[in-house]
């Protein structure tokens, strides 16, 4: 039996991912920051709260990761911990900046010193490449950073700190350049998490209005389920290499508001309220990835359609709702 350590074992990747190990047979080891105050109800959804471990530490104090990996004896470390909102880092620069590079950094310093055969995976992101040329799109594995945002930045030094600590210690490290992906575990800070769930609750007539703010960016959406599964398969491989995982299209904000609402037979101008005021300082109008490496390299299956991809969330966001409306009649 492998073991793995997860941090953000709590988010949308980490419930994913738990879910996927315990079926491979891993134990399972989750890292949070305080295992009485943590919300647990994504891993419950999914039933994987009762079968995983969780255990306190505090990502910026080395000695908390060195005294998990020398207890734990992990094969396997996925880092999925971070301020992971786009929206918030500029509100919150310094904070993003500090937990999402200095965790890392303790992370592979402390795999350095108790295991160097750890394999670490690291969550790396679309946002570091922001301002890529229309006319060289799609992005793919070679493209040069030029992030637009802090967390886009702090994503940026975590993934160079990992390609560093691979190329000059020889550590099995990589980073999985992930782009936009999506499930009924979005948090609710999330743009198509608010999309979908207020769809639903309009369609219940529970709500009567979505408000959004900037509608005309291009982003490549998929499914976070499948997403995971690249991350496993990259730490499976011989030789550590970091991969763009996508669905390989871009697709609007706009299209994206469509079909949520043309599938729930909702009329947009009925409901959907613009708001400038919901911009971000800076915004990138049209990014999307190849897969074609990590298809061909890993072996990863990704053939979800966009309109499946919206089929699946709204399913799923009508099953969570339900789910949710049980819970709180006990």
């Amino acid at each position: 039996m492998k073991t793995a350590v997860i941090t953000g074992i709590t988010g949308q990747d980490g419930a994913y991912l738990s879910s996927f190990l315990l079926n491979k047979n891993y134990r399972v080891i989750g890292i949070v920051r305080n295992a009485s105050k943590s919300n647990v109800k994504n891993l419950k959804y999914l039933g994987a709260s009762d079968r995983i471990t969780l255990i306190e530490a505090n990502l910026l104090d080395l000695s908390n990761i060195i005294r998990i990996l020398d207890k734990n004896k992990p094969d396997e470390f996925y880092n999925l911990a971070a301020q992971s909102s786009v929206s918030l880092s500029f509100e919150q620069p310094i904070g993003t900046l500090e937990f999402n590079i200095i965790s890392v950094a303790n992370t592979l310093e402390a795999i350095k010193v108790v295991n160097p055969k750890i394999k670490y995976y690291q969550a790396s992101s679309s946002e570091m490449f922001g301002k890529v040329k229309k006319e060289s799109l799609p992005v793919k594995e070679d493209f040069v950073f030029y992030p637009v945002s802090p967390y886009g930045i702090s994503k940026a030094a975590a993934h160079w700190l990992v390609v560093n600590n691979r190329e000059g210690y020889r550590l099995f490290a990589v980073c999985g350049i992930l782009f936009n992906h999506e499930s009924v575990l979005r948090g609710s800070s999330f743009v198509t998490k608010k999309i979908l769930n207020t769809a639903v609750k309009i369609k219940m007539g529970l709500l009567n209005k979505l408000e959004l703010g900037n509608v005309k960016i291009y982003r490549d959406w998929g499914y976070s389920p499948k997403y995971v599964e690249a991350m496993w398969l990259m730490l499976q491989q011989e030789f550590p290499k970091d991969y763009v995982i996508c669905s390989g299209e871009a697709h609007s904000l706009e299209e994206f508001v469509q079909k949520v609402f043309e599938k729930l037979g909702l009329a947009l101008e009925d409901h959907v309220v613009l708001d400038t005021g919901l911009h971000r300082p800076v915004e990138l109008e049209k990014i999307y990835g190849d897969n074609a490496e990590a298809k061909r390299a890993l072996g990863w299956n990704y053939d979800m359609s966009f309109d499946r991809l919206i089929e699946t969330l709204i399913k799923d966001e009508i099953q969570y709702i339900d789910y949710e409306s049980k819970l709180n009649q006990i």
